[in-house]
């Protein structure tokens, strides 16, 4: 047990390591090649910081641990919104002035809606991945075209401010974004080793295990992100970030997962998991839409209360591993 606690905690800090240094060679190496500032945030940044979700429910669900990967995603997305956002907030009431964001924030709920009507059957077919697949190339290619034309865009200075300031030589670039992509893969792999045998040694659901542990050690580079663009007021990156992410998450590592390995889903996802997920979603949507018309604002009492729903769900969550050791 002892090897698996400690397997968790060097694979977590080489994740977010990796995935760090794999999102710095990235933006730079795309930097180079002349691609707009909001591309890369929305795009590259969006990618790499969702990178541990999507490699770790990718290698869960090829090891036969579907629960891992479905509790990594939805279990992200909830830390994202509740423990991030309501952190932020109460270190600093964020600002929101990008039209992308207020744009992307009813698409992320649309998408949320669709993955609960996915899971009403109790099942996630290559069906249903391929749907979350199409959708999600079909959002990118939109975000592309967003991100041609919005030029002037809150969201894009923040962007362009944060690439000049991390700027790098292309040589060094391209060696951070091929060793922080090795090294994803290896800390994945031992995280999802120690994640699985923490599961099976407490007699829990891996389920449980993604929505807690994983997904919380998963969501550090957003919320490393998301501290250091509040403390530059970079209020937009912050939101945009998790946003990025959450619809990463519910797209594309619930497709990759569910291509790789169709999976039964416990009734508990549905009236349990998505539900917190989505009334996170539907109230972060609506703090950034009724402040003024122009300017969403999340206040301090606002992230108040996203800490206490993720506390309260989490202890739920503590309460459950306790009662079945």
């Amino acid at each position: 047990m002892l090897l698996a606690f400690a397997a968790v905690v060097v694979g977590l800090v080489l994740l977010v390591w990796s995935a760090d240094k794999f999102v710095g060679g990235a933006s730079a190496t795309a930097t180079h090649f002349g691609m707009p500032p909001l591309l890369i945030g929305m795009l590259i940044i969006g990618f790499g910081t969702s990178a541990p979700e999507m490699v770790v429910s990718a290698l869960a669900a090829s090891q036969g641990n579907p629960g891992l990967a479905l509790g990594n995603a939805y279990g992200s997305n909830i830390t994202n919104i509740a423990l991030i956002i309501g952190l932020v907030a109460l270190i600093s009431p964020i600002n929101v002035h990008s039209q992308v964001v207020r744009k992307e924030l009813p698409i992320l709920l649309g998408i949320t809606l669709l993955a609960g009507y996915q899971l009403m059957d109790g099942q996630l077919s290559r069906n249903d991945a391929w749907v979350l697949l199409i959708v999600f190339f079909v959002l990118m290619g939109w975000s592309i075209y967003q991100g041609l034309r919005s030029r002037g865009d809150a969201l894009e200075t923040d962007y362009d401010q944060e690439l000049k300031a991390n700027a790098m030589p292309l040589r060094p670039a391209l060696i951070w974004l091929v060793v922080g992509l090795v090294l994803l893969v290896v800390s994945s792999r031992i995280l999802v080793w120690g994640a699985v045998y923490i599961a099976q040694s407490l007699g829990v659901s891996d389920l449980i295990i993604g929505l807690t542990i994983v997904a919380v050690g998963t969501s550090l580079p957003e919320l490393a992100s998301a501290l250091v663009a509040i403390r530059k007021n970079e209020h937009d990156l912050a939101l945009g970030n998790v946003i990025g992410s959450g619809l990463f998450n519910t797209l594309a590592v619930v497709g990759i997962a569910a291509g790789i390995a169709p999976m039964a889903v416990e009734s508990v996802v549905l009236y349990r998991d998505w539900v917190v997920m989505f009334a996170l979603t539907l109230g972060l949507l609506l703090m950034c839409f009724t402040y003024k018309a122009r300017l969403g604002r999340i206040n301090r009492l606002e992230g108040g209360c996203l800490m206490a729903v993720y506390v309260a769900y989490t202890g739920y969550l503590a309460w459950t591993i306790i009662s079945v050791a």
